[in-house]
């Protein structure tokens, strides 16, 4: 129950209606990061019983909107979504299975931060997307060329 508590406080704290449709969006998305809209939903249903994929929708922009979870969208990709918010993460993404891991900013010179041309904006944070091969899909490759 304490749980349930933090995450009420943490959506009123953020000035969110509080329900049981966010709260389980909320947890969808903690337990399940990088999710698309649809997988979230399928994991709200699970947990709550009925919920529309709009209603899903709803939820994940006003949750975004107030800085609680973060959407990404890789390029060829459906829109995903994380809890990890308040820094300036990147993210890997295998080209052959699609799973999507976190990887930490570069510590110290940031050179993502540091645009040829800044067109006079104050930038703030970059995105980037590194794309590759899991170990896993690497291996199973090389066993398949093998076999």
């Amino acid at each position: 129950m304490a749980e349930f508590t933090d995450e009420a406080t943490l959506l009123r704290r953020h000035g969110v209606q509080v329900t049981a449709q966010r709260l389980a969006v909320l947890r969808a998305v903690a337990d399940r990061p990088h999710g698309t809209a649809a997988e979230i939903g399928a994991s709200v249903q699970t947990a709550i019983g009925s919920i529309s994929l709009q209603a899903v929708y709803d939820a994940l922009a006003t949750l975004t909107d107030k800085g609680l979870i973060r959407r990404i969208q890789p390029a060829g990709s459906a829109a995903r979504y994380e809890d990890r918010v308040g820094d300036n993460h990147h993210h890997l993404i295998c080209r052959a299975c699609g799973r999507t891991v976190d990887v930490d900013c570069a510590a110290g010179y940031t050179p993502c931060l540091t645009a040829l041309d800044d067109a006079g904006y104050e930038i703030d944070e970059a995105e980037v997307i590194y794309w590759g091969r899991c170990a896993e899909c690497v291996a199973a490759s090389a066993a398949a060329s093998a076999g």
